[in-house]
């Protein structure tokens, strides 16, 4: 079988080598006669893919001792409401930065259970912008503030973040072992695994331990991050399959030469796609340059009629999953770390070739 490139958003494509490691220990892992779907989450086994699989994620990341971190049901979306439950109160403030589809999801989730301040927003310019930290407007006493780094619809990338006194929660969920962070600057990190770390199901969080116990008395265990602490992510079953998958992923990161080195390569798979796109008439970026992301790369076709035929044709070339957000339109890239650099060129050659055939 030869295997097409999937620019999907998520779930997303995956490295081939740890595909072919997870098709090789399916139905016995580690010669224990059993695939690892079937072993106990609270086996000695089980148990140690799950530690091995934290200290990875903690090398690559360079997290402290001073964090927690959690492998979580419900991706990114249900620490929506994770959030506000555990770091602020009914009658408190939360502030937040909107940016666009996963930002105003965040919001909205978190008006259920807290005041919402809208520190800063690019909706003025159809969500093309990142605001500037120095123009964010944040309460006084603002339980802590959210950003959403890589808003994977809409393209947009937020960097070079400045320390603040302020707790900052970020939604990293298509942008986590992408590039080189200051996890030191956050005082929560959380997301999605289905992007950079491995199958849908699994959400992450990385919290500072200082934030825990603060939860409101409505919280449902479930949703208490010091009771997910507690247990080890393991109050009840975990999506242990999920798991296994990252734990392999970050075996690989480290095997490129962790995440340094996957930010060269995003960078170089980025730069070659945004540059083939600004020299033509033909297909258009509309985010700022400043501002554009390295992982979701959406584009526009100067004809809109031509879209369903680029579509169709594209997939025939084994180009999959290249349909834009509804909310957006057009086309969309994602070129994440498992996205190899020969993927942005068989892109790029037959965007060429579409051009030529149709100008």
């Amino acid at each position: 079988m030869t295997r097409k490139f999937n620019f999907g958003a998520g779930p997303a494509t995956m490295p081939k080598a740890v595909l072919e490691e997870v098709r090789q220990e399916l139905l016995d892992w580690k010669g224990i006669g059993l695939s690892v779907m079937e072993i106990s989450h609270r086996s000695p086994e089980f148990v140690e893919i799950a530690n091995q699989a934290e200290s990875d994620f903690r090398d690559l990341l360079d997290i402290s001792d001073s964090y927690v971190v959690l492998f979580l049901h419900g991706g990114a979306t249900l620490q929506n409401a994770m959030i506000p439950l555990n770091l602020s109160s009914e009658g408190g403030t939360a502030d937040y930065i909107d940016t666009g589809h996963w930002a105003k999801r965040s919001i909205n989730e978190a008006r259920k259970y807290t005041k919402v301040n809208i520190a800063a927003s690019s909706e003025d310019r159809d969500f093309t912008y990142f605001p500037k930290q120095s123009s964010w407007d944040v309460s006084k006493n603002t339980a802590y503030l959210h950003v959403t780094p890589n808003e994977t619809i809409g393209g947009l990338r937020f960097k070079d973040l400045k320390e603040s006194e302020v707790p900052i929660v970020a939604d990293y969920s298509s942008a986590i072992l992408s590039e080189v962070i200051e996890v030191n600057k956050f005082s929560l990190i959380y997301g999605g695994a289905q992007k950079n770390i491995g199958p849908a199901g699994l959400g992450f969080a990385i919290i500072k331990k200082e934030l825990l116990g603060k939860a409101q008395s409505i919280t449902p265990t479930m949703l208490n991050y010091s009771e997910m602490h507690e247990h080890k992510s393991m109050y009840n079953t975990p999506p242990t399959f999920a798991w296994y998958v990252a734990g392999k992923i970050f075996k690989w990161l480290k095997s490129m030469g962790g995440v340094s080195e996957m930010e060269k390569l995003n960078n170089k798979k980025a730069k070659k796609l945004y540059s083939f796109i600004d020299q033509s008439d033909f297909y258009e970026n509309k985010i700022n340059k400043e501002d554009r992301s390295i992982m979701n790369i959406p584009f526009q076709l100067n004809n809109e009629d031509l879209n369903s035929r680029f579509l169709e044709e594209s997939r025939d070339a084994g180009l999959l999953a290249l349909k834009g957000h509804r909310s957006v339109g057009g086309m969309r890239a994602s070129i994440y770390n498992a996205m190899p650099e020969e993927g942005v060129d068989a892109l790029i050659n037959f965007m060429r070739t579409f051009e030529k055939e149709r100008s």
